[in-house]
């Protein structure tokens, strides 16, 4: 039996359908459709992708399977997955909110942008909506993200969002060459937020 009261009210997330979130320049992040599965399957054959995930959909059937998985997360209260877009048409990559815990008012975000968009600030313009919607609308009190310290692109991501740098997890992630230490990042809600994404 919990002492204290949940920091988010079980139901509230899954009593509406997924939003669709507007980011700067023109990005619409939206719920994942079964239509995108040949981009998301072939966006885990990047090299780059492929290297920092070491779970990939076997097919374009996989790849819906993880899509139906994800719906089951948003109605589950469990975690809410998206496809990072140009107005709503090209998937340009992928962020996600995810190991919701609504009692204790904590989740993690995690991302990864197709070649032909980095170094746009997708990700970072991304990951700014996405925290916006839970710290504000939602009313989640922590984010964290991890990364490994071999990923400064990653890094930088959450420096510029105001994922401050909490310390390093040692040998905490497996990558496709071995294990990795782990930035941890956090964001709290109230924190600044740079005007540079």
């Amino acid at each position: 039996m919990r002492t204290t009261p949940p920091t988010i009210a079980a139901g509230t997330i899954a009593a509406a359908a997924q939003p669709i979130l507007s980011a700067s320049g023109g990005l619409v992040l939206r719920p994942w459709a079964d239509d995108d599965a040949v981009v998301f399957h072939a966006a885990y054959r990047d090299p780059a992708i492929a290297h920092w995930h070491t779970r990939h959909p076997a097919s374009e059937g996989d790849a819906r399977a993880w899509f139906a998985r994800y719906r089951r997360d948003w109605a589950q209260e469990r975690g809410a997955h998206w496809a990072v877009t140009h107005d709503g048409g090209r998937v340009l990559g992928r962020i996600a909110v995810r190991e919701m815990d609504l009692d204790d008012g904590v989740a993690a975000c995690a991302y990864w942008v197709l070649p032909a968009a980095r170094g746009s600030g997708v990700a970072s313009r991304a990951l700014a909506a996405v925290s916006s919607w839970a710290l504000g609308e939602v009313g989640f009190h922590r984010l964290t993200l991890d990364h490994s310290t071999r990923n400064p692109a990653s890094c930088g991501v959450a420096a510029r969002c105001g994922f401050l740098l909490e310390g390093t997890k040692l040998s905490d992630a497996v990558h496709s060459d071995g294990r990795h230490d782990m930035h941890l990042h956090a964001r709290i809600r109230g924190d600044p937020v740079s005007d540079s994404v």
